[in-house]
């Protein structure tokens, strides 16, 4: 996105899909801006601009079509003026409740109760009487509607002078055509036709108080949909022990310094990322990883701040403060996927955005159906249809379906170490059906490591390992170090050694303990007069699991067999087990030779191998997979394998922590771990399924329940939609939808062990 500059907004004001429309088409006009996608989840627009737009043109764009907007602050997840808004608004929401809940109950009561209950229509008459109870109903509901639904109106109203009407219009409308109709009839009864002359209040106040509920229910459940990157935000303690002017000093976070050398107790959060200078501990990652087994930190390791030490004190030097920590970018990347909008969504939006003028044109085709033709009172009728009609059809949830789901969602797999970098990787992923890896470094370890050690008939396994270790200690090739690295890991005293040499490409030579060590391939030790054959078949055997053989001679004579190998990581096979199973097709790329290649495979499980492939020849090898249409996921270490990461449908960068390449890839697993593959194309699964079914609930109840307000069913079944009711329905429908999107809070993928599971939550 060469040129391209990006400007984040809070908007204020969007009720529905409809105003996402209109504030999308408003910001794309803006001259310079090349794409604009509004959330409606998050209340958030993403502007990406040449350079041309400013905040001041893009707030005065917004003001235009009757919304708010701010620029977000620099700093990922910072609290910013609409986010204080929204959690005002939510507040003042909660008191107009329960102030509109405590002046609509009388005036339901003394309505409603009069049909529900046998004998009150008697005792509000002869208590009470008519006139009066006329007056007081007015009067509350007067109250309801200019106080608490004031709200609607001053959005409402507005937008239908601006001919955008959206859901504050429908209620506005809905609402004082009720109210307005039935102080006629309570004042000016005559105006009206004979036997019309019925007051509607309690529908007027009903509605308003059903309505700010459903808001408020809303709000809170909105809340919880964004509660990832509050947790996030919460991983990073507010202050940390510093040790400057040759004292230790608790600094607020946001003051620190790179080169800052920090202290850390057991218990305690890590402040910032760096790298540890004094003492040691286990520190639990598995907010970056996903993993929950603590790791083992000694000086000169990477520390990663929001991470807990567990056990030990360590001081560590602060490499990354402020927006340029790990977490910092996680952040960012949640905020970008929760803010991003899927292919799917595309549909909704120009659905939504011509929703609500078709439900007011229907609502007038309602009307004056049942004005010609309805039975008497026809205007009682015409009125009361064409109210449930406005209020049932607000396309409030069909907005919410997508971007609950998705803000829902890529919080979740924060929560697993899986980082969606943008919101429409979840149904491209979803609709993978190859998944290609790379070898080295993807499905291996990336470095050789001793796999085999066969001693000699009458050798000791450690002490041959001690000897060949010390023997290698001079020598810089790879094979040579992974010899020392396991001897060291055996924990084993290494001899004395002098005199050492080395052939290039064939092996070494040294004095070990006073005796000759040689280590090398079978030629060479040939070549010195050391009879192999006794372990040519082991030998042959290793070869062919790609594996490199080395012999090893003492004294002249064959003491044993060691082969190294690029080990296959532990859980591999494992994750390409749960991949099979899930139904996709599992290919392996890699420049490796073809035996050695599919040696790994067979270890692995994966049956396609695409071997002796150049690092520039992997596009051309991912373009040949998906010539048959099917999308294909490139799984790679994120910095070798870029341009495969960025050319693939998919590209997940498979990486630890401070190392994960974000850049080029779609998908960014912070733990390195295979088993989050399968792990985040499962949750791109279930994503998508709870989008489905939230876009089947919000159509299929609009869709259905709109002829029932309109009065088709009173013909053949007399069954007509009161306006409280479709008031309560239509709050129900975008509340169905936040509850279903918060299931996803529960995902929980095949192989997460219950401790995970508990750690992850």
């Amino acid at each position: 996105m060469s040129g391209k500059k990006r400007i984040d907004l809070d908007i204020t004001g969007m009720t529905c899909g409809g105003c996402v429309g209109r504030v999308e088409r408003a910001l794309n006009a803006v001259p310079g801006v090349t794409e604009a996608t509004v959330n409606l989840a998050t209340a958030r627009a993403n502007v990406t601009h040449s350079g041309d737009a400013t905040v001041e043109t893009l707030q005065s764009a917004v003001a235009d079509v009757g919304y708010g907007a701010t620029a977000t602050g620099d700093t990922p997840g910072a609290d910013s003026p609409a986010a204080d808004a929204r959690e005002k608004d939510a507040e003042a929401l909660k008191h107009a409740v329960w102030f509109a809940a405590a002046l609509t109950l009388p005036v339901f009561v003394l309505e409603m109760g009069s049909h529900l209950i046998p004998g009150m229509h008697h005792w509000v008459m002869h208590t009470i009487g008519e006139r009066p109870n006329q007056l007081i109903q007015a009067l509350l509901t007067t109250l309801v509607l200019f106080g608490p639904g004031l709200r609607f109106f001053r959005a409402g109203v507005p937008a239908l002078l601006r001919a955008a009407p959206d859901m504050n219009s429908l209620v506005a409308l809905g609402t004082s055509a009720a109210w307005s109709y039935s102080m006629v009839a309570t004042f000016a009864p005559h105006w009206l036709p004979e036997d019309t002359a019925h007051i509607y209040f309690e529908a007027a106040a009903v509605i308003v108080t059903l309505i700010l509920l459903g808001r408020y229910l809303e709000a809170r459940a909105r809340g919880r949909t964004s509660s990832a990157i509050k947790h996030l935000l919460q991983l990073q303690p507010d202050t940390a022990r510093v040790q400057r002017d040759g004292r230790e000093q608790d600094v607020p976070v946001a003051e620190l310094v790179t080169g800052d050398r920090i202290r850390v107790r057991p218990g305690e959060r890590i402040a910032v990322d760096g790298e540890i200078a004094e003492g040691s501990s286990f520190v639990n990652e598995s907010m970056i990883s996903g993993e929950p087994l603590p790791v083992a930190k000694e000086p000169g390791d990477k520390v990663v701040g929001g991470t807990v030490n567990e056990r030990g004190s360590f001081v560590f030097r602060a490499e990354r403060v402020g927006a340029d920590t790990v977490l910092a970018s996680i952040v960012r990347m949640v905020e970008a996927a929760q803010g991003g909008k899927l292919p799917i969504q595309a549909l909704v939006d120009k659905v939504t955005l011509w929703f609500v003028p078709a439900v007011m044109a229907a609502a007038v085709v309602t009307f004056v159906v049942w004005l010609l033709l309805g039975p008497t009172p026809a205007l009682t009728f015409a009125l009361v249809n064409a109210v449930a009609v406005l209020i049932i059809a607000c396309p409030c949830a069909m907005g919410l379906a997508t971007p609950t789901s998705i803000m829902v969602g890529t919080g979740r797999a924060a929560e697993l170490g899986i980082l969606f970098r943008h919101g429409e990787a979840l149904q491209s992923l979803r609709d993978t059906g190859i998944v290609a890896f790379d070898k080295t470094g993807t499905l291996t370890r990336g470095e050789p490591r001793l796999t085999d050690l066969i001693p000699a008939a009458g050798q000791d396994r450690d002490t041959l390992l001690a000897q060949v270790a010390a023997a290698e200690q001079g020598s810089e090739h790879p094979l040579g170090r992974a010899l020392v690295d396991a001897a060291e890991a055996a924990g084993l005293t290494l001899p004395a050694t002098s005199q050492f040499s080395a052939t290039a490409g064939r092996g070494i030579e040294a004095t070990v303990g006073g005796e000759r060590v040689l280590v090398g391939n079978r030629q060479w030790l040939e070549d010195q007069n050391v009879d192999t054959s006794a372990m040519q078949k082991e030998a042959a055997s290793l070869s062919a699991a790609a594996k490199s053989p080395l012999y090893v001679a003492v004294a002249g004579q064959l003491a044993g067999l060691c082969a190294v190998a690029d080990a296959l990581k532990p859980n591999a096979r494992q994750a390409i087990a749960q991949l099979k199973a899930m139904g996709l097709k599992v290919v392996m790329i890699t420049g490796d030779q073809r035996a050695t290649a599919q040696a790994i495979a067979r270890e692995a499980g994966i049956d396609d191998v695409l071997a002796e492939v150049m690092p520039d020849g992997k596009v051309e090898a991912l373009e040949k997979l998906r010539r048959g249409g099917t999308p294909v996921a490139f799984v790679g270490d994120g910095i070798n394998d870029a341009p495969a990461l960025a050319t693939a449908d998919v590209g997940i960068a498979i990486g630890t922590g401070t190392d994960i390449a974000i850049e080029s890839a779609d998908v960014v697993l912070m733990s390195g771990q295979l088993p989050g593959v399968p792990r985040a194309i499962a949750l791109s699964r279930a994503t998508l399924r709870n989008i489905r079914q939230n876009l089947f609930w919000a159509f299929a109840y609009n869709t259905a329940l709109i002829p029932v307000a309109a009065g088709v069913l009173y013909v053949p079944l007399g069954i007509l939609l009161s306006p409280v009711f479709a008031a309560g329905a239509m709050a129900l429908s975008s509340l169905f939808v936040l509850t279903n999107a918060l299931r996803l809070k529960r995902f929980r993928p095949a192989g997460l062990t219950g401790d995970e599971q508990g750690e992850h939550a």
